[in-house]
């Protein structure tokens, strides 16, 4: 029961969900989706380690960059059920819809590039 209320937990802030469906276009840094979210860094990187524990995303490094992407569920049915559903939810919500678009146009080297 513990990895199902970690997964259950995990899902239940917008900003997780809103992380997940960006997640689902394209690998993305904390300082990408820093720029689409607007959070704080350490708020992104809470979010990212909830969902890395509860098996939804996974990280890898590439150089300087640590990478986000969908995880597959890893060992926990409970994550790979919801995220073989994630794809259906949420496709019509405005907020969503434009973290998308923002989240297709936005690359680290651009915000790196500004600062």
């Amino acid at each position: 029961m513990k990895k199902f209320i970690r997964v259950m937990k995990a899902l239940s802030d917008p900003g997780r969900v809103r992380i997940l469906k960006m997640l689902e276009q394209k690998e993305m840094c904390v300082c990408e989706i820093q720029a689409v979210l607007n959070l704080a860094q350490p708020t992104i990187s809470k979010h990212l380690k909830i969902m890395e524990d509860a098996e939804l995303v996974e990280r890898h490094k590439d150089k300087v960059w640590v990478n986000y992407s969908l995880a597959h569920g890893g060992d926990c049915q409970y994550a790979a059920a919801m995220l073989k559903l994630l794809p259906r939810w949420f496709n019509d919500n405005p907020l969503i819809i434009d973290n998308i678009r923002q989240a297709r146009d936005t690359h680290r080297e651009d915000i790196y590039r500004e600062k």
